[in-house]
């Protein structure tokens, strides 16, 4: 009996404040004057808030072209696989009634095409982006290799179906002279993309490491070739590339495409004036219902043109404030019935 009792000791916690739960606690307890004022600060806050990121979004310049349609003769055409080798360009003149001040950046913008499918997501070889093994493709299907089970580099549905449309934007001076818009095709990309899950297998002699593997069937060149004036931006480095290959979560999307070089004619922004893109159509969008255009844009503080964050404060201010005027009224309800009960 006293081997039990020792045992059944031994098993008990120590004579401790913390493990004989003796630590000195305290309960909140708020009066209905402190959650009044907490509801209507947070409000007050975020209403604040809300009207800043509205103004400043704003400000913020955009004109968008959808040349789905004004291009029609080449989506026509693109419809048919068979013409992927022939080239199809037109132009489309517009005219920017206010100066575009500071940096402008240029998007293409699709509508309809579903880059968050599962499969379409995972289809993909984190081994070959990064230059480890260009010869694993094993989770690329349906593009890992072609008919002749050569290896395709880079592989995967969403490498293959890549935005391949040229945009050239030219402004037309004054003295009716043309001049192309000097714009930068590098610093596109996230910092993270461009120097850790992008690598080329070497810096030099790049094409040589990809004997062995194929380009994409959707593809008019090889990946070694997509930038040969700028081996920074050549291979799995290329900006474009990089850029697409972080996919989008809804079907409407834009990515950035170019940045406005500021030199010369341009060194404070675009200047107000007639314009025209001249675009190589490549990429098809009518076979899926789809549409796309091309977007100039300046940036403010906080991003872009979009209103959702701003309007999500204000919506969360003026609802907060909303709860407080209702609680206030169930209070004073409350009240009235116990002054009423007392009597």
């Amino acid at each position: 009996m006293e081997k039990e009792f020792q045992h059944h000791l031994s098993r008990m916690p120590e004579n401790s404040a913390i493990k004989q739960q003796k630590l000195p606690a305290h309960r909140l307890h708020f009066s209905n004057q402190a959650v009044f004022t907490i509801f209507f600060a947070t409000g007050a806050f975020c209403f604040c808030i809300g009207i800043i990121l509205l103004l400043s979004a704003w400000k913020v310049q955009e004109i968008e072209i959808n040349y789905t349609n004004i291009c029609e003769d080449c989506a026509k055409m693109r419809e048919n696989a068979l013409n992927f080798d022939k080239q199809c360009t037109c132009s489309i003149p517009f005219n920017l009634q206010k100066t575009m001040k500071g940096d402008v950046y240029m998007y293409y913008k699709l509508y309809g095409f579903y880059q968050n499918l599962y499969r379409y997501v995972l289809s993909r070889s984190h081994n070959q982006l990064m230059g480890k093994d260009l010869m694993d493709v094993e989770d690329c299907a349906p593009f890992k290799v072609t008919s002749n089970k050569i290896p395709i580099a880079p592989c995967g549905a969403i490498a293959n179906s890549m935005f391949n449309d040229t945009i050239i934007l030219s402004y037309t001076h004054s003295t009716s002279e043309h001049i192309q818009v000097p714009v930068l095709k590098t610093g596109l990309t996230w910092w993270t993309d461009k120097y850790v899950k992008f690598q080329n297998p070497s810096f030099r002699n790049l094409s040589d490491h990809f004997i062995g593997t194929e380009k994409p069937p959707y593809w008019q060149e090889p990946i070694y070739e997509l930038d040969t004036s700028d081996p920074g931006n050549n291979g799995f480095l290329n900006d474009d590339f990089i850029v697409w290959m972080r996919t989008a979560a809804f079907p409407t999307f834009k990515k950035l495409y170019r940045r406005l070089y500021r030199v010369k004619y341009f060194s404070d922004g675009l200047p107000a004036g007639n314009y025209t893109f001249d675009i190589s159509y490549n990429f098809p969008v009518t076979k899926f219902q789809g549409e796309k255009s091309v977007i100039l844009s300046t940036l403010s503080w906080n991003g872009g043109s979009s209103l959702f964050l701003g309007l999500a404060y204000t919506v969360t201010g003026v609802s907060l404030w909303m709860s407080s005027f209702a609680l206030m009224a169930i209070q004073g309800k409350i009240k009235k019935k116990k002054l009423t009960h007392r009597r």
